[in-house]
């Protein structure tokens, strides 16, 4: 399809703002991006979308989730990680069925398109059935086969293989919209052996690792009494280097409890870090030293975890938490301006995901991108777009979703989907689910 694009004001980037400015769309690509008046006299005949009172912009970009535990949104509140995990959460999620993640993930993407989400990386089970619902609702997706192994040889090898066949079904499919990641929860579920291998495994598909990074503080002591290891002042991070996990392509969730150091290490070894502030706070695992790792240039993106430990999926929410919290605790109003959160949940998610042409809007960029209406009280007046859409967009405003170049979601409308079926899906899953579980 081509399409012809108008906006107020249209965000190439977050520092490259074209007011009334206009954007052209052939097939999955931006071929042009400028003045609206010059590009509607060359591409007049081209379906036109957006208006006067609209702004366009790069898709969000979530680099931490576990869709399907949209199941579990409000299962397990109010309860500290490890209590949360073991209790609450590992119990159920050793009774979900196939069947069960595809309609989780279905209900995750319902909530990501609407709140504007276009990629989403996802850590989980049964990925066979992630993809179905990737490839149903049209999102751009990075996968990662969670990985609990636990010590034990004969585990680690059939995580292992599950994996490798991952990669070999699913990596670079979808016309690319699919990559695939590995996945070891964390190294507290996960053995130093394990680790290496995974490492191998990484370096022999040339694929990303995706992995939970000190969470918590007691993080370091899970780590001893699980695998007998001596872990020193070198924390988890210089543990992970030890190991050679470590690298360009490693994605590290949450990295809370890091010391100056340690964030060296990850400048050093190119590691991306996805930052997901709702979830930490809820969780109250503390606060991760960001505005410290973009002062040593580290890539930082954004995140927000799984449903049952946020409990929401919504992007624009993740991006005034981050600006808000850190200004708090610095007591620094300048820290993490509006302009750099939105870079972070945008190009900075596409780089830690190892992804191209994704994350801005510019000439010869994937046709990524979503239209916010700007006729709503919250949004007026408009002195600086870019304060709008993080401190005041609240995700309704999102009136149209674009992948690929494909319209998922038109005037709030799916084109795809049927939004009430999943929705009745979804609660007759989870309750099924809770009676399997014997209900809590």
């Amino acid at each position: 399809m081509e399409y012809l694009i108008h906006g107020k004001y249209l965000i190439v980037t977050p520092k490259k703002i074209v007011k009334d400015g206009g954007l052209v769309v052939e097939g999955d690509r931006v071929i042009e991006v400028g003045d609206f008046s010059q590009l509607r006299r060359r591409y007049g005949g081209y379906e036109k979308l957006g208006g006067e009172r609209k702004v366009i912009m790069p898709g969000l970009i979530n680099t931490h989730t576990h869709a399907a535990m949209t199941l579990f949104r409000g299962y397990a509140d109010d309860m500290e990680l490890n209590l949360w995990l073991t209790k609450k959460i590992w119990p159920l999620e050793a009774k979900l069925k196939g069947s069960d993640v595809y309609i989780g993930t279905l209900l995750a993407c319902l909530e990501m398109i609407k709140t504007g989400t276009t990629t989403f990386s996802d850590m989980y089970f049964f990925m066979d059935e992630v993809v179905k619902a990737v490839k149903e609702t049209g999102l751009r997706a990075v996968i990662s086969h969670g990985m609990i192994e636990l010590g034990s040889e004969e585990k680690g090898k059939k995580e292992l293989k599950e994996s490798e066949r991952i990669i070999k079904k699913f990596n670079g499919a979808l016309n690319g919209r699919l990559k695939v990641f590995l996945g070891p929860h964390s190294p507290y579920t996960c053995s130093p052996k394990f680790l290496e291998e995974v490492t191998a495994l990484a370096e022999e598909y040339n694929v990303g690792v995706h992995i939970h990074v000190a969470e918590t503080k007691d993080e370091i002591g899970k780590i001893k009494k699980a695998f007998h290891v001596k872990i020193g002042s070198e924390g988890v991070v210089g543990y992970l280097d030890k190991l050679k996990i470590l690298g360009k392509k490693t994605l590290a969730a949450h990295v809370v409890w890091v010391t100056e150091e340690e964030i060296n290490t990850l400048k050093r070894r190119g590691v991306k870090v996805s930052h997901n502030p709702v979830s930490n706070l809820k969780l109250a695992s503390g606060f991760a030293p960001i505005p410290k790792m973009l002062n040593k240039e580290v890539t930082v993106s954004l995140g927000t975890d799984g449903a049952a430990s946020n409990n929401s999926l919504n992007m624009f929410e993740t991006m005034k938490v981050t600006a808000l919290i850190h200004k708090g605790y610095f007591l620094n109003p300048t820290v993490l301006p509006a302009w750099k959160v939105l870079e972070l949940a945008t190009l900075k998610g596409a780089e830690a995901l190892s992804l191209k042409k994704v994350g801005s809007l510019e000439k010869g960029s994937k046709a990524d991108l979503i239209i916010l209406d700007l006729d709503k009280p919250s949004l007026t007046p408009v002195h600086n777009i870019i304060s709008q859409i993080v401190y005041s967009v609240k995700g309704s405003e999102v009136t149209t979703v674009m992948v690929d170049g494909e319209i998922l979601l038109e005037n709030r409308e799916f084109t795809k989907l049927n939004e009430q079926e999943i929705l009745e899906k979804g609660q007759a899953t989870a309750e099924d689910l809770l009676t399997r579980e014997g209900g809590s």
